[in-house]
């Protein structure tokens, strides 16, 4: 992977953002996704945010590397600390994380997000907690997508400003996905599926303690849920 090919997860996360865009990519890495976008012509513009000081002189690296200076900031930031109200930034990327960390993200600045009307999100595991954020918070689902790479299964979520209802098995399995049933769906929550009567059937001869009825009802609930959706 580099700035000219990425990786199937993160060109499926750029189809994402409009063509005019301003674009700040949280977690950049090697800044790989906003050169890509500035390469494709798709963003104008964009911000690369990093935590971590390593990470980040490789995306300063990159950047000077593709003679994309003038397009493309980087800076070393907390999360969306990155974002300044002068980058005029209105759409964000954050990818490559678990989905209670993407959500932390948010919330910490939520100031960094008042200009911004499109969230790209792709967490590597519990995109649920995505979307029981974005329920609370006005941010709406306008599309899904679900795919493989590397025999592991992602998830990317992009959230418009607005409001929607989700019913319990949107909320698991996303609205989207669970309309397209595509063969990495399928294949996730069979896995899941098998997973839980796994354990289920592991838990079935325990002694009957609060906190076994508590997980069996759990399972179950989820069991039911998942086969309502395969």
């Amino acid at each position: 992977m580099n700035a000219q090919k990425l990786s199937k997860r993160l060109e499926t996360v750029a189809k994402f953002v409009p063509t005019g865009a301003v674009v700040a990519d949280i977690g950049s890495d090697h800044a790989y996704l906003p050169c890509y976008l500035i390469h494709k012509g798709i963003a104008t513009s964009a911000v690369a945010g990093e935590v971590v000081k390593g990470p980040y002189e490789s995306a300063l690296g990159q950047v000077n590397k593709e003679g994309l200076t003038e397009k493309i900031t980087v800076r070393l930031a907390d999360g969306l600390a990155a974002v300044e109200a002068t980058d005029h930034v209105d759409t964000v990327t954050i990818a490559g994380m678990g989905g209670p960390l993407i959500v932390s993200i948010l919330e910490k600045h939520p100031q960094s997000l008042q200009g911004v009307t499109r969230l790209i999100l792709q967490p590597n595991i519990h995109a649920k907690v995505i979307r029981e954020w974005a329920l609370t918070n006005n941010w709406a689902i306008l599309d899904e997508d679900i795919l493989e790479e590397d025999e592991k299964i992602y998830e990317i979520l992009v959230l418009q400003r607005g409001a929607m209802t989700l019913s319990p098995s949107d909320i698991l399995f996303g609205p989207k996905l669970l309309l397209r049933k595509a063969p990495a769906f399928l294949k996730k929550w069979q896995r899941e599926k098998e997973n839980w009567q796994r354990v289920l059937q592991s838990i079935e001869g325990a002694e009957p303690t609060l906190e076994i009825e508590e997980k069996r009802a759990e399972l179950t609930a989820l069991l039911d849920l998942v086969e309502g959706a395969l």
